[in-house]
């Protein structure tokens, strides 16, 4: 079984945002960057079934440029066998999605793995993409996924409650939390990580179909405005009139 697990390179959780002075892109000056907490569930679940079958491959797949390569020697630590880093910025995600479909078909991966959406962007689109650009059943999210043989059995949520399905590989699955819980690489998994095979290929395709007109960073928050009990009624207006809730 070939496993290729998508990841994503973003910025820490703790990050203090801030844009360049045209806002058109984000200022990378200062930020530790991490792989995408989502795609750690994919990476450490492939590595997972992996083991449980004695068998079979995972391949790490970035799509950046040369700064993202330490967050794919951690993936590679953490125990994937290689890795192909796509040589090019992903900025948006018709783009990344091409470029995973194009690795993913030259490679004929059975299971194409990747987190539910990166905490950056939140789109939630690219599986969905990559699954229709190869012609292969994609489901999302998935909380669980079990494998026997080429079909694999998960279990994803939908509103209202959770559903069971079955599917045959080759297939695409978004991954969340509870799938299992991610690894911390160890000091073997570093040391082998440096010797295991980072491959870099350049784009395909057409280039990116969206471009940002503008960041902007969310209003501050105001100043809370305490209301003494006994003047309750005052509450009441400020929520009519200045925050206009009700």
């Amino acid at each position: 079984m070939k496993f290729l697990v998508c990841i994503s390179n973003v910025p820490d959780t703790t990050t203090k945002i801030s844009f360049t002075p045209d806002n058109k892109e984000f200022n990378k000056a200062g930020v530790q960057f991490v792989i995408n907490p989502w795609d750690e569930y994919a990476l450490t679940r492939a590595i997972e079934l992996k083991e449980a079958q004695g068998a079979g491959t995972v391949t790490v797949l970035n799509v950046g440029e040369a700064d993202t390569e330490p967050n794919i020697r951690k993936a590679l630590a953490i125990g994937a066998d290689d890795a192909i880093r796509v040589n090019a910025a992903p900025k948006d995600a018709y783009f990344v999605a091409q470029q995973i479909a194009a690795v993913a078909k030259e490679g004929a991966y059975d299971v194409i793995l990747m987190g539910k959406e990166s905490i950056d962007y939140n789109g939630f689109q690219v599986h969905g993409m990559v699954g229709e650009m190869l012609g292969i059943p994609t489901v999302a999210p998935a909380m669980k996924l079990d494998m026997s043989g080429t079909t694999a059995t998960l279990e994803r949520e939908i509103e209202g409650g959770k559903e069971i399905v079955e599917v045959s590989a080759p297939f695409v699955a978004s991954c969340q939390q509870p799938m299992c819980e991610p690894r911390i690489p160890n000091m073997r998994g570093i040391m082998t990580a440096r010797t295991k095979p980072l491959k870099v290929v350049e784009a395909v395709g057409e280039g990116p179909r969206t471009e940002v007109a503008e960041y902007a960073l969310p209003p501050k928050k105001q100043g809370v405005k305490l209301i003494p009990a006994e003047t309750a009624g005052d509450l009441i207006k400020l929520l009519r009139n200045e925050a206009k809730v009700i």
